[in-house]
């Protein structure tokens, strides 16, 4: 294997000027004549605006403007959106509020934005913050959901009983049926908590305006710059979109969080113009906590039905998804069809029916986070057949085994069609790797130590791709989500490549490099990756749902071939010969069955001083691009297996072992899969363990700073052992299936069904916290004495 060849452990290239400080993020960029930007968020979590009076603010030195919601009003800025389209059981549409960039008339969760002070540094724009007065009406708050569909306290007037939508997916009538015969049903309250997503770069912008080009220009932390272009110009009216650049340069890991158009953005931009100067915000980690969207947060009960031999009949699942205030980009679809259609699992179920509502509280609003409700319907499944599992007396394995999917292509009771997978290879092969055999013996180990010792398992699938656009379509999203790619080979055989996905920490300036390295037979240091700038890259819908390798990268194999067959063109004219005698293979192009050959820069020149084929139908120069729009999602699963101690005086749980087997298809770097298989469970872990953002009664975040909300270190996690099985995806290509939210997705089922599984009762939430453990634990002590 080369160096460079797909499935070689290429050293990632941008991580030198990473490491040595030399990336360029939103907070580096610095433009002539810059002003600072400082929001003035509500303390309130419901509230009218009697008024706001700015005039000490506007007094203070340095200070440019404050600007309210009245002043965006008056521009005729609209609101920010939600770009898909969710219905109800009865064929309307989801009762969507007004989501106002600065507050108007009303506030809905701590942290709204309700004013913005402009001067000329930050410090300035802070103190000024401070003398704005607001006169709130202060409303009651409401955080829980059940008390939210009451209807006592309406956040949203279009929403009476704060219902976003009641929605529903599959066969109600197949699947009670199955339920009147099933000889066993097992029934499981489940909680999946609310996270903060806490990248390591805050959230910034910078907004610049040049009156002489009425040209605007937004630097942004953003995962789909393109994305924020259009629903700036097209939805909010910021300004034409041929007058609007959105750069996203270097991003510090977005997680989901990154892909939203936020009110800070969409204000920093606008004001840029009102001002006459570039104006600068970046976040402090407090504004983070309270203002980028959160993550998870759904309460379900779910039944599953099975006959007297553990075969699975149905699945009856029933969810609350807490949307928060105000509905973000794409927050409609992360409780339905990112959710529901996966909640068949790796698993033949025959009939399934899944019950949404979206709820809004007055908390901060809810969307995407890696994995996307595909870890919200791995958690409800894998904790629901691993407690049914020990119901009837069955090893977990076996249980799963029996229920496994076999046969492909698989149709669901729930809209998906699984296209290839072999997942009992998975678990055989994470099996042997976890050493499970002798699991019994560690756990008799264990307990001569005074500790409980458990494992679980986590069979996990997800849907990447977030394709094709006909399917997305007809399911309420509001974009095709195809993605471009163009490739430019320069004169001397260099080549640029120009995508509309987006890296934000993948290492896509390595993989897609390598893939074209090893397509053209060029150095991959001769390979650049241009993207993040819409005056760059024509358009592109932005990296999220594990998309950038089956989608962005299918785009640039599409683009790729495209060359090959202008090169073979152009060989053929140089050297003589039909264009379908030209071979290309090693980075050559060959007459076959001759020695006659050029190599790929030779071919490249040749394009451009065209004297061979001038005045023929071939044109000069070697430039293609591509679309591509898959034809299914990608179906990546595995099975991961937490092994676990705990310490029954203290409550501590240490993880011990845990194996990760995945199958992602085709794979272009094993390193980088694997750095993002070990991110992906250090989240998941942190969901399960640590992680857990909680309002008061009042609405006030009472996890708004690390000293209340615990992050994974390194001391929390053990040694990984990584392990991959393939069988290619058929809907793209390169056969890729994508890996980063696996990791996410397949952890806190592992992790709960471990500690559960030591502690032999299923009464605990996530997160397990040391206090939550030890409370767990004298249950148990008290289960034994009385047994």
């Amino acid at each position: 294997m080369t160096a460079t060849e797909i499935g070689a452990p290429v050293r990632r290239k941008e991580d030198f000027r990473f490491i040595t400080g030399k990336g360029q993020y939103t907070d580096d960029i610095n433009r002539p004549g810059q002003s600072y930007a400082y929001f003035v968020r509500s303390p309130h979590a419901h509230a009218t605006i009697k008024s706001i009076d700015a005039t000490a603010a506007r007094a203070v030195p340095g200070v440019l403007a404050v600007l309210t919601g009245d002043d965006l009003a008056a521009d005729k800025v609209g609101g920010l959106i939600c770009g898909w389209m969710i219905h109800n059981k009865d064929g309307s549409p989801m009762k969507a509020g007004a989501h106002p960039a600065l507050a108007q008339g009303k506030v809905r969760y701590v942290g709204d934005h309700v004013a913005v002070v402009v001067a000329e540094d930050y410090a300035t724009a802070r103190d000024a913050a401070e003398k704005v007065v607001v006169d709130y009406g202060v409303l009651p708050a409401v955080v829980d959901m059940n008390e939210a569909v009451t209807g006592k306290t309406v956040i949203h007037d279009v929403a009476p009983d704060n219902r976003v939508y009641d929605w529903s997916l599959g066969d109600k009538a197949a699947t009670d049926a199955a339920f009147a015969k099933a000889k066993h049903v097992t029934k499981l309250h489940i909680v999946n908590n609310r996270l903060v997503p806490n990248a390591m770069e805050p959230r910034a912008a910078v907004g610049d305006y040049d009156s002489g080009t009425e040209q605007f220009t937004l630097y942004t932390t953003s995962q789909n710059p393109h994305v924020a272009r259009l629903v700036l110009s097209a939805f909010i009216g910021i300004a034409p979109e041929h007058k609007l650049r959105v750069i996203a340069p270097d991003v510090g890991g977005g997680f989901g969080s990154k892909i939203f158009i936020y009110a800070e953005e969409t204000v920093c931009v606008w004001a840029a113009k009102k001002v006459g100067r570039p104006v600068k915000w970046t976040a402090d980690r407090t504004e983070a906590f309270l203002s980028d969207a959160h993550g998870r947060d759904h309460v379900t009960d779910a039944e599953l039905a099975m006959d007297e031999k553990g075969r699975i009949l149905a699945l009856r699942v029933k969810t609350k998804a807490n949307l928060g205030a105000y509905l973000s980009t794409f927050s409609s679809s992360v409780p339905t069809y990112l959710y529901a259609p996966l909640l068949s699992g790796q698993y033949d179920i025959p009939a399934i029916y899944c019950e949404v509502d979206g709820i809004y509280t007055t908390t901060a609003p809810v969307d995407a986070y890696r994995g996307a409700g595909r870890p919200e319907a791995t958690f409800v499944v894998e904790r629901i057949v691993e407690v049914a599992a020990r119901e009837l007396g069955q090893d977990p394995t076996a249980f799963r085994r029996r229920n496994f999917v076999r046969k492909f292509p698989h149709q669901t009771p729930v809209i998906m069609m699984y296209d290839a997978g072999d997942y009992s290879a998975s678990l055989d092969k994470a099996l042997e790797m976890a050493d499970y055999r002798n699991f019994g013996k560690r756990k008799r180990e264990s307990a001569r130590k005074g500790k409980l010792r458990g494992i679980g398992f986590s069979a996990y699938i997800e849907a990447c791709g977030i394709a094709p656009s006909a399917a997305v379509g007809s399911l309420g999203a509001g974009v095709g989500l195809w993605e471009s790619a163009e490739i430019r080979v320069n004169p001397v055989g260099t080549v640029e490549v120009l995508t509309g996905s987006h890296s934000h920490g993948q290492g896509h300036e390595t993989t897609f490099a390598q893939l074209v390295s090893a397509r053209l037979g060029v150095p991959i240091d001769q390979v650049s990756v241009v993207h993040g700038d819409t005056d760059k890259v024509q358009f592109g819908m932005g990296t999220y749902g594990s998309r950038s390798g089956a989608v962005g990268m299918s785009a640039i194999s599409k683009a790729l071939d495209k060359v090959v067959a202008k090169g073979k063109k152009v060989a053929a004219y140089v050297l003589e010969a039909s264009a379908d005698d030209i071979e290309f293979k090693d980075g050559r192009f060959q007459v076959a069955g001759t020695d006659k050959s050029l190599a790929f820069g030779e071919v490249a020149l040749q394009a451009y001083i065209a004297h061979k084929f001038s005045g023929q139908e071939l044109e000069p120069g070697l430039k293609e691009g591509a679309f591509y729009d898959p034809t299914n999602f990608t179906f990546p699963a595995g099975v991961h297996i937490c092994e676990l101690e705990i310490d029954p005086e203290t409550g501590v749980t240490t993880i011990e072992r845990w194996t990760a087997v995945d199958d992602f298809g085709h794979v272009i770097n094993p390193m980088i899969v694997e750095g993002q298989v070990h991110g992906g469970i250090a989240q998941g872990v942190g969901q399960a363990l640590l992680e857990g953002a909680r309002y008061d009664a009042n609405g006030q975040l009472v996890t708004a700073s690390y000293m209340d909300y615990a992050m994974p270190r390194a001391d929390d996690l053990p040694s990984f052992q990584v392990g991959t099985t393939v069988t290619p995806c058929p809907s793209n290509p390169l056969g890729i299936k994508g890996c980063g939210e696996a990791g996410a997705i397949a952890a806190p089922p592992a992790v709960i069904n471990a500690i559960t599984d030591a502690l032999g009762h299923e009464d605990i939430a996530m997160p397990a916290t040391p206090q939550a453990v030890w409370k767990a634990c004298q249950k148990a002590a008290r289960k034994m004495a009385a047994e």
